[in-house]
């Protein structure tokens, strides 16, 4: 991995945020950020780690870096994972449903509190009919039946992002797992192509830790891999004594 630092300097009303660290996965993905195209920023439903601060603060440090901006939020499979672990169907997709919208308002809160131009937000769902996300989610799908290093990594990280919801000894069950795994399928598009996807030239997708998902990706030569076109970084926050002696 190549690590570059980056923190912000701009003065705004959020003064007092973190900096954070950008670490592109290779000299590549680098390349990618340096050229300042586009940041996209992908939001799970019911990840606490994405509060309406950390959203501001993410996008007041990323538009010191980049020229646009994308926040896509997951609102597919969700429900279907909820079935999964033995909730009825109408309770699933209420349950769901509750989730996603309360990431979208947590979502809007930030883009609100942030102030910054020309950030679009946008669901998941709504690229189903693009014929060009329906290409790419295609080849996920072909991928996890022919590729045996990427269908590994895709049930990997569905394992470890499953795990945290199962009681202590617990195991996955098949039908979990095949909730986990196409929950990341239909998320997957935008780690391969997303400068085809919203017609900007670069993009850099990023998250705050690294994912079983990256080298696979992004480091090897062969199968199922992003277009050069697309980086990959994960940007997370300096530790407090860093930021204090920035």
């Amino acid at each position: 991995m190549s690590d570059m630092l980056l923190s912000t300097t701009a003065t705004t009303p959020l003064d007092a945020r973190p900096r954070f660290e950008a670490l592109p996965y290779s000299d590549r993905c680098r390349q990618v950020w340096r050229r300042g195209d586009h940041l996209l920023i992908g939001v799970s439903p019911g990840n606490s780690y994405f509060s309406h601060q950390r959203i501001a603060q993410l996008l007041l440090w990323g538009a010191e870096f980049f020229r646009s901006i994308d926040i896509v939020y997951a609102d597919l499979h969700v429900d279907t994972q909820f079935a999964a672990f033995g909730y009825s169907p109408d309770r699933a997709l209420r349950r769901a449903t509750k989730e996603i919208k309360t990431t979208h308002r947590r979502i809007q809160r930030g883009v609100e509190e942030a102030g910054t131009a020309g950030v679009r937000v946008r669901a998941l769902s709504e690229f189903q009919p693009d014929p060009v996300y329906q290409g790419l989610h295609r080849s996920v799908l072909e991928a996890l039946g022919t590729d045996r290093i990427f269908r590994d990594a895709t049930e990997g990280m569905a394992r470890a992002f499953l795990g945290a919801r199962l009681t202590e000894g617990g195991d996955v069950s098949p039908a979990q797992l095949a909730a986990g795994v196409a929950y990341i399928a239909a998320e997957l598009p935008f780690f391969l192509d997303t400068p085809r996807l919203l017609g900007v030239p670069t993009s850099v997708s990023c998250y705050h830790v690294q994912l079983p998902l990256t080298p696979v990706l992004f480091g090897r030569n062969e199968g199922l891999r992003a277009v050069p076109e697309q980086g990959y970084a994960v940007i997370r926050p300096l530790p407090e004594q860093h930021t204090a002696a920035a």
